[in-house]
């Protein structure tokens, strides 16, 4: 019987296969974080394909086995025998050490493996510790800086309050100074007003008298009388708008 029609070569091309498979995956444990979703569906994922394999190897030594009752009958000789014992050995083996690899990995909850734990003689509980304790002083100092940092952004906004504050005054006092200059200017027009009424009033007198005085002089009187008021408006118009 060829190697392409013998049940045990084909079983074994797929048990390689898988063991291939499963050293793959677990080289992709190893660069995975510890204590995280993915390690630990990997992990899972990793010990049934063990478990699988191992199932498998068991049921094809026993298939070996029944063979070696009669090798004749199956067209194999026991060298054949031997080199497929030797294969389900080695076989077990690889998967074995997979597996310890992968508990002991579960066990320790990190990356580091067991042989360098126990070099390094300290136990995970102690790190945890560590840990933990690293932790705490971290949200500590995290918890300082942060008040820290918040009084500081009230300081620097107390201080554009009184800013502020101090330029709404400013702005207050130039305000009133306004209010005051418009009060007094408005004053000045209204006395203004008054006087320029009284000098109507005043003015409106006299040419009333002039008029009536004109009417009872001569010709001469008048022009006298017209030379008279020239000159006293001459005089009134330097004492309002000249003084």
């Amino acid at each position: 019987m060829s190697k392409a029609q013998d049940p045990f070569y084909i079983v074994k091309e797929e048990i390689q296969e898988s063991i291939d498979k499963l050293q793959s995956s677990f080289h992709q444990l190893e660069r995975i974080l510890p204590d995280t979703r993915e390690q630990v569906h990997l992990t899972k994922e990793l010990l049934a394909n063990c478990e699988s394999i191992e199932w498998q190897v068991v049921e094809l030594n026993k298939t070996i086995d029944v063979a070696a009752r009669d090798p004749s009958w199956y067209g194999i000789d026991n060298r054949e025998l031997e080199s497929r014992r030797r294969w389900t050995i080695t076989t077990r083996t690889q998967v074995g050490d997979v597996k310890k690899s992968v508990v002991a990995r579960k066990e320790n909850g990190n990356s580091e493996s067991a042989m360098c734990r126990e070099l390094m003689k300290l136990p995970i509980s102690h790190k945890s510790d560590r840990s933990y304790q690293d932790s705490a002083e971290d949200n500590d100092d995290f918890i300082v800086s942060e008040s820290d940092r918040q009084m500081l952004l009230i300081k620097q906004q107390d201080e554009e309050l009184d800013e502020l504050s101090a330029s709404v005054e400013i702005i207050r006092g130039v305000g009133l100074t306004i209010h005051k200059e418009l009060l007094a200017q408005e004053k000045i027009i209204d006395d203004l007003g008054t006087e320029m009424d009284s000098t109507t009033n005043r003015l409106d007198f006299v040419q009333k008298k002039v008029a009536m005085i004109m009417k009872k002089t001569s010709a001469k009187g008048q022009i006298m009388m017209i030379l008279f008021l020239l000159v006293l408006f001459i005089i009134l118009f330097i004492l309002v708008f000249l003084t």
